[in-house]
This record gives structure tokens, C-alpha cells and sequence, in this order.
């Protein structure tokens, strides 16, 4: 059974499968949404065509009106894709450089993945303010780009010669998919770049195979004004054109870009279209619900396994913990980096047919355990469904668009205590009854015989997700202050740190942590990590213990001295600075930061001045920050708390407003003063 978080070469039709949308298999989703988020820019077109001749007028330009002091721009951009068996798809592109800074367009990247698709036929030149052109006639190298989440992206790199200011820069390549992949995740234009787009054309030739019927179609949003929306000619090629596309603007804490790029996405789906969206989910439902009971087997298929796990004294909970804790124990081949097609030969591992299987093999991949989990806690005594659902980490779902390939995660739900308990044992390092970040708040399927219902699963309050740092220093009279650190990670805090360093060895994870303390606070600082952190285990808590030395925190001014309250504040320093805001503000979870500091100051030293508390609160947000002086012991209390994930964008000002008051307070200071001074005063 496919995993819904796994990549794999993508399967030969099978007649006997369920009438679903072609894109409802799980790897695909994720790799899709890489590539389309990251490289949506990058699908180039025009190896039938060659190179444009040389234009005098785009050469002589030194600027574009429409899109004033950009560094470079797109001149033209051509996308051809044939979804065939063996489908390809060619895209040219033609950029201007305007600016000594937009020279660096002249570096490109090519994304692909091996066990997918295939980048060839790449042609490239430069071509001079004076007309002089230069052919590139080197080899592209090939590096790794992503390396997550059983994720492995290349790209094909190479940079241009004899660029400057006023060059013309042009390329073209050819990607060759594997089988059926372009009808299995769909196709896609996306119009929007990085850089203004002056001119653009798209077409594509659609999947029609004769043995089997296959329809298609296509929404798209955003749409430059003045642009026709794609139609399909009596050649049965779709095509689409048009000008002056925006550049798409990047700004802090927005949401997908795959939620705010123009585009157009095209769907492939066995059968006809059915046009009722609550018709068509009910037959989704129906159709993944008997595949998800077929795997599981009938009741009692491993009760065998539950006896081994659970005893008969334990309670409900407990059950549910053991249970939960044995399959997080299993093999979890999502999280593993991709082995190819002779690798999973030589390993003689066999497809899980049941869950049955999944348990022999010692393991499978995330939806396999998930749904293990859920035949044990039925056999257990509970009441338990499979939940499919859309993750939020690259797009906001809506049942309305009708693409059942958006719902790419599993999870399971328990019923307990009048409660619903959702657990996802096949996310590596999920605490039992916290589910990943990207799969709280969303709209899910609940999966029944009927087809099911819509749920929608919690987002986890800003208790649950802390980094509460713990500091006992102390200072000296030079002005540094050093002493011990402790830095705990919570809930999806903690999830996340483990889920990044998963593959990485304990230099790596060390030096990792110590760059993070670093970049808290402002100064330079010395940090050495002194304890070994549980990377392994699914806790709700990752702790590290740290030496820290920070020289100079307290400086002189005039005969005062002054120590900034804010130690380690610095990752709120340039939040939200600009007026203006085009998107809305999107978090990925509620969270706290909380900071606890102890500062023993040295003989010679007394508090002349403590800044007065400061506390705000808006119901989603709040700050509180307090200064004591005990004994000549500074304690430093502060608490971050954002309780929202989406922030309309006219709520911007309201925002900004506030992160501007949370940097007043960390900006203050305590100021001492020598006792000498005092005296002799």
C-alpha cells in the first residue's frame, strides 16, 4: 500500500483499482508540493523550437514601466507539456538583466528527481549589450538541493558566462517523466516568477489513452488582468497566454504560495467528471473506505498482536499509550531517504498487502502504521476511524475544488471519554495525541461505509508548543555574563527540531542547537552544548543544556552602567518593520516563548534603576516582561504568547503595532552603578 508521505516510481494503471481521482497516491502529494512551491518558476519549454533570434529592442532596454527599478526581468517564457505514456515537458525562458545585482539570474538551477523525472537537452547562451553571443558549452553539475522527509531534490546547475549589466540570458530544456507521472499528480502552470513576466504562453497536450476513459479538468485563479482563461482548441491542445504577470513578492510568515500564485491546475480523473461536490466526496469516501477495510482485514486480525502489547489490568488510556508507543517502535520507511528500484530488490522487501503484513515486515510506511494503529485499538475495544485529511504546510483545502488529491495525510480518531483523540503514530516523533503542525485545523474524511463525513482536527493552544529558556548567570565587572542555559522544546516545538535533525550525527545535531542559542541573542555569544538531548523518543520535551558566555552584554555609559533585559529577544527584532503588507500573516502553530533569567551581579555593583513591567494583552497576543532585584540578584521574566495562526492582512497595522511594543520592552535596561561612586557621591 502506497504511503501517503512516500516517494516512489509512480505505478502502471491497475484495472481493478477504485474509480479516484489519478492524483489520490499518496507520495505524489508531497513531492508535487515541493516542487511546485520551490520550483514552480522552472518547467521550461522549447527544444522544438530553438533559441529566439537576437531583438535589438529588448537589448537597448534599461529598464521596464511596468515594473521600475527591477534588476532583471522576464523578457518571454514558453511552457509545452505533453502528459502522454512517456509524457514530457519543454519550457524556454528569455530574462533581461538590468543591474550588476540581477547578474545573478545568470546561476540556474533545474529541479528534478531521479526516480520521477529526467532533466536532458539543455541549451543556454548570453548574449550582450553590443549583440556578442556567448553559447554555453559546459556540462551541467549535479547537486542535491533537498535532502527531508524521505525527500531527496536534485538540480542540474550551471552558470552563464560574459553576463553584465544590460545582457540578455536565455535557456531551454527538456524534462522526460517515468510512466504515468503526469497524470498521477496532474499538471500545473504557475504564472507567477520571482522576477515580472512581460510575456508567457502555455499549452498542453492532455492524457487520452484508448483503453481506458480518462477526463480532465482545469481551475485556475489569479489570473493577470485582461487574460483569457485557457481553452482547449479543435487540436485538443489547451493553451493559455498571457502579459505582464507580477512579480511575486516574498514577505515573513505568509501562507503556501501554491494559496497565492497565479496559476492553472489541471486534474485527470478515470470515468466521468461528477459536477455535485457532495456526490463526488461520497464516492470517494466509499471507494478509500473499502481499500482502508481491506487492508485491515476483519475484527480480531491482530488481536494476537494486541495480547502481546496491552494487559488486561491496564486502563483505557494506558492501552491506547502502549499501543500507540510498540507502532512508533516499527520501521517507518517515510522517514528514510529514497532507495531506488535495485536497492528495494536487493533488500527483499515485499509490498504490504494487510496489516498483517506490515507487522511481520517489522514495519512500512507512515500510512501503513497509521492504519495498523487503527486495526489494534478496534481490537483493543475501541471506537476508532481512519481519517483522511489535506495537510495546510501547501495549501488551504476547499471540498468545493473537488480534488481528492489534496487529502494526502491519515490519521487516526479515537473515541474516548466522550472525547475525540487524534493520533498519527506513522508521523515520526509525534507525542501520542498530538498531531504534526501541518495537519491540525484542517478539513478531514472521516471514512465510513456511507461515505463518510467532514471533520475538522484541533489546533493545539499555545501552551502545548513552548521554548522556555532557563538561565543562571552571572556577571562580571568587564561586562560579561555567563553561567548555564536550559532550553526545553515543547509539543510542536519539540517535533520539529527532532523531525529536521533526524538524520544528522551528534556533531551535527550539537553544532545545530548551538547556532540556534546564538541567534537569540543579538550579540556574538559563546555556547557549548554539554548535555546529550532524547533525538530518538516521541516526548513531548527535547531539552538541551548549555555553557554560555556572553562578553560585553552590559556596557558603560557615563559613569552608570547598562545591562538590555532583552537577552533573547533578537529573533524579534525585525519582525513586521515594514508599513505595508501584501498577504495575510500565517503561522504554522500557537506558540509561547518563555524566558526565565537569573543574573547574580558582582561586588562593586548595585541596581540604581529596574524599567517598569510592561504587560500587554489582545486575546490572541500577549507580552509581559518584568525586571526584580533581589539581593543583588537580577530575575528577568518575559512571556510571548501568539495564540493565532492567520492573521487577515488589514489586521497588519494591529500586528505590526504590537511586535513594536514587545521590542520597546525587550530594548529597556537595568542600570547599576558602582558602589564606589555611591559612596563617594
Amino acid at each position: 500500500m502506497s504511503s501517503l508521505r512516500q516517494i516512489a516510481p509512480a505505478p502502471a494503471f491497475e484495472k481493478d483499482k477504485p474509480m479516484l481521482p489519478l492524483r489520490c497516491l499518496g507520495w505524489r502529494a508531497v513531492l508535487l508540493c515541493f516542487l511546485v512551491a520551490l520550483f514552480g518558476n522552472f518547467c521550461y519549454a522549447g527544444t522544438g523550437t530553438g533559441f529566439q533570434p537576437v531583438n535589438s529592442a529588448e537589448l537597448s532596454m534599461t529598464s521596464e514601466p511596468a515594473m521600475p527599478g527591477a534588476s532583471a526581468i522576464i523578457l518571454y517564457r514558453q511552457v509545452d507539456r505533453d502528459d502522454g505514456r512517456g509524457g514530457h515537458e519543454d519550457e524556454y525562458r528569455r530574462i533581461k538583466i538590468f543591474t550588476d545585482e540581477g547578474r545573478k539570474y545568470a546561476d540556474i538551477e533545474i529541479p528534478f528527481v531521479k526516480e520521477v523525472f529526467e532533466v536532458g537537452d539543455i541549451h543556454a547562451r548570453s548574449i550582450a549589450p553590443d549583440g556578442t553571443i556567448t553559447n554555453y558549452e559546459g556540462k551541467p553539475l549535479e547537486k542535491t538541493i533537498i535532502k527531508a522527509k524521505g525527500l531527496r531534490i536534485l538540480a542540474k546547475v550551471l552558470t552563464l558566462p560574459n553576463v553584465q549589466k544590460g545582457s540578455i540570458v536565455e535557456f531551454y530544456y527538456r524534462t522526460n517523466f517515468r510512466s504515468d507521472y503526469a497524470i498521477y499528480i496532474g499538471s500545473h502552470w504557475i504564472l507567477s516568477e520571482e522576477l515580472f513576466t512581460k510575456d508567457a504562453r502555455f499549452s498542453l497536450k492532455s492524457y487520452n489513452p484508448p483503453y481506458d476513459k480518462i477526463t480532465l479538468h482545469w481551475s485556475w485563479r489569479g489570473l493577470p488582468p485582461g487574460t483569457s482563461p485557457p481553452a482547449e482548441g479543435s487540436d485538443k491542445i489547451i493553451r493559455l497566454e498571457a502579459h505582464n504577470i507580477p512579480a511575486f513578492p516574498i514577505e515573513d510568515f505568509m501562507p503556501p504560495e501554491n494559496e497565492l500564485k497565479s496559476r492553472v491546475d489541471f486534474l485527470y480523473s478515470w470515468g466521468d467528471i461528477q459536477n455535485d461536490k457532495d456526490t463526488f466526496w461520497k464516492q470517494i469516501g466509499q471507494a478509500t473506505y473499502e481499500s482502508v477495510d481491506k487492508f485491515i482485514g476483519k475484527r480480531g486480525s491482530v488481536q494476537w498482536v494486541v495480547a502481546q502489547i496491552v494487559s488486561p489490568s491496564d486502563d483505557s488510556d494506558t492501552k491506547l499509550r502502549k499501543l500507540y508507543a510498540k507502532v512508533q517502535e516499527l520501521r517507518n520507511t517515510s522517514y528514510e531517504y529514497e532507495k531506488t528500484e535495485q536497492e528495494q530488490k536487493r533488500a527483499g522487501r515485499k509490498s504490504d498487502k494487510n496489516v498483517g503484513d506490515v507487522w511481520k515486515h517489522g514495519g512500512g510506511d507512515s500510512e501503513d502504521l497509521t492504519l495498523l494503529y487503527l486495526a489494534m485499538v478496534r481490537d483493543a475495544g475501541f471506537e476508532a476511524y481512519a481519517v483522511y485529511l489535506s495537510d495546510r504546510e501547501n495549501y488551504f483545502f476547499d471540498p468545493a475544488q473537488m480534488d481528492a488529491y489534496r487529502l494526502d495525510a491519515g490519521v487516526v480518531l479515537v473515541k474516548f471519554n466522550g472525547k475525540d483523540i487524534f493520533c498519527d503514530p506513522g508521523a515520526a516523533f509525534a507525542p501520542f495525541g498530538l498531531l504534526p503542525w501541518y495537519d491540525t485545523g484542517v478539513l478531514g474524511r472521516r471514512l465510513d461505509k456511507d461515505g463518510g463525513t467532514w471533520i475538522k482536527t484541533p489546533v493545539p493552544d499555545s501552551s502545548v508548543s513552548q521554548i522556555i529558556r532557563k538561565a543562571d548567570l552571572k556577571a562580571n565587572l568587564e561586562g560579561d555574563v555567563e553561567g548555564k542555559l536550559t532550553l526545553t522544546y515543547t509539543g510542536l516545538e519539540a517535533l520539529a527540531k527532532r523531525t529536521d535533525q533526524r538524520h544528522e550525527d551528534d556533531q551535527q545535531r550539537k553544532k545545530y542547537l548551538e547556532e540556534i542559542v546564538k541567534s537569540y541573542i543579538s550579540t556574538g555569544a559563546d555556547v557549548e552544548l554539554v548535555n546529550q538531548p532524547d533525538w530518538k523518543s516521541s516526548s513531548s520535551e527535547l531539552t538541551a543544556e548549555f555553557k554560555l558566555k556572553i562578553p560585553g552584554w552590559m556596557t558603560p555609559a557615563g559613569k552608570r552602567i547598562l545591562l538590555p533585559v532583552g537577552l533573547f529577544s533578537s529573533s524579534e527584532k525585525g519582525v513586521f518593520e515594514h508599513a505595508d503588507r501584501a498577504y495575510p500573516i500565517y503561522y504554522e502553530f500557537p506558540f509561547q516563548k518563555i524566558d526565565d533569567l537569573s543574573i547574580a551581579l558582582p561586588e562593586g555593583l548595585t541596581v540604581v534603576n529596574l524599567p517598569p513591567a510592561k504587560k500587554r494583552s489582545g486575546g490572541a497576543v500577549a507580552y509581559e516582561l518584568t525586571a526584580e532585584n533581589k539581593n543583588n540578584v537580577l530575575h528577568i521574566s518575559r512571556v510571548l504568547r501568539m495564540e493565532v495562526v492567520l492573521v487577515a492582512a488589514d489586521q497588519y497595522p494591529a500586528l505590526r503595532g504590537f511586535y513594536q511594543y514587545v521590542r520597546t520592552g525587550d530594548d529597556t535596561q537595568v542600570m547599576l552603578q558602582p558602589q564606589i561612586a555611591e559612596a563617594s557621591k
